[in-house]
C-alpha cells in the first residue's frame, strides 16, 4: 500500500494512493494506530497538498557514510558499525514544501537522497532477523546538510537539524523489499546522484537493530539509511528531486530565509 498525508484546506488526513500515483482514497484516523477504513471519499493527488507522510513522534535517526564511495568523496572510510545521529522533527516537511536556507548560518548546503525507515510499532532490542516486525513501510528523503557547519560543529546537531532541512515523501509504500532500489537524485533536471541501496554498507535490518539496541523506537520515527555517491551544492533558486525505486518522488525548491 501507499499512504499519504494530505490536506485539502482543513485538518490533515490520510488516505490509499493509487498504484498511478493519481488518486487518494481516504481513510480513517491515523494508519500508525489505527485499523484502515476508507471513508468512501476520494481525491485527485493534484487537486490535494500532499504533507510529510509522517511527523516522528520522537526523532530521525539519521546514518551517516553507509556507501562506501559516499564516505570516499567525504574523505574517510565506512565506518564498520553504523555511525548515527539524530534530527529533531521539528526539520521535518513535506512534498513541495520549500527548504529554507538560513543566509545568516551557513553559506554551504548539500542535498542527500536517501531511503528513509517508518518504524511501525514501540520496539527495543529488535534481532535483525525481526525487523520486518517492527517496519511500517519506506519513504524518500533528502538529508539536507550544511556542510560549513557540520565542519565547524564537530557535530552534526545543527547542520542536519535546522528547520525544514529533513523533506520526506511523497508518501509511505508499506509492500516493498529495500535490499536493491535505485535512489536517483536531480538537482535543476540534471541527475548528481544515481545509487543503489544494494550498495551500503549496513542494510536496512542491521541498521534498525543497531538503532533500537541504542534507542527504544517508537511508532513513527523514521531512520535514514544512508546517501549514495555525488552529494553536491544547492543554492536558493534551485529545485532538488529525490527518486526511490517503488516509491515515488520528492520535490523540493531551495528558497533563502
Amino acid at each position: 500500500m501507499r499512504i499519504a498525508r494530505f490536506t485539502t484546506g482543513e485538518d490533515p488526513a490520510y488516505g490509499l494512493v493509487d498504484g498511478a500515483g493519481e488518486k487518494i482514497a481516504e481513510i480513517t484516523g491515523d494508519p500508525l494506530y489505527t485499523k484502515i477504513e476508507l471513508t468512501g471519499a476520494t481525491h485527485r493527488v493534484e487537486d490535494v497538498r500532499l504533507l510529510a507522510p509522517v511527523i516522528p513522534r520522537s526523532k530521525v535517526i539519521g546514518i551517516g557514510k553507509n556507501y562506501v564511495d559516499h564516505a570516499k568523496e567525504m574523505g574517510g572510510e565506512a565506518p564498520d558499525v553504523p555511525l548515527m545521529f539524530l534530527v529533531p522533527n521539528t526539520a521535518v516537511v513535506g512534498p513541495g514544501d520549500p527548504v529554507l536556507i538560513p543566509s545568516g548560518l551557513t553559506q554551504e548546503v548539500h542535498y542527500e537522497g536517501e531511503l528513509a525507515v517508518v518504524i511501525g510499532r514501540l520496539c527495543k532490542d529488535v534481532a535483525p532477523e525481526d525487523t520486518g516486525k517492527v517496519i511500517f513501510g519506506y519513504t524518500v528523503a533528502d538529508d539536507v546538510t550544511a556542510r560549513d557547519l557540520q565542519r565547524g560543529d564537530g557535530q552534526w546537531a545543527r547542520a542536519k537539524g535546522l528547520d525544514t532541512f529533513q523533506p520526506l515523501g511523497p508518501w509511505i509504500e508499506t509492500d516493498l523489499d529495500p535490499s536493491d532500489l535505485r535512489i536517483t537524485t536531480r538537482r535543476d533536471g540534471e541527475v548528481v546522484q544515481d545509487g543503489t541501496t544494494a550498495d551500503m554498507v549496513h542494510g536496512v535490518a542491521e541498521l534498525v537493530a543497531h538503532a533500537s539496541a541504542a534507542f527504544t523506537l517508537l511508532p513513527g520515527d523514521v531512520i535514514l539509511t544512508g546517501t549514495p555517491a555525488g552529494v553536491g551544492p544547492v543554492v536558493a533558486g534551485q529545485r532538488v528531486e529525490v527518486e526511490v525505486e517503488g516509491i515515488g518522488v520528492l520535490s523540493n525548491p531551495f528558497v533563502e530565509a
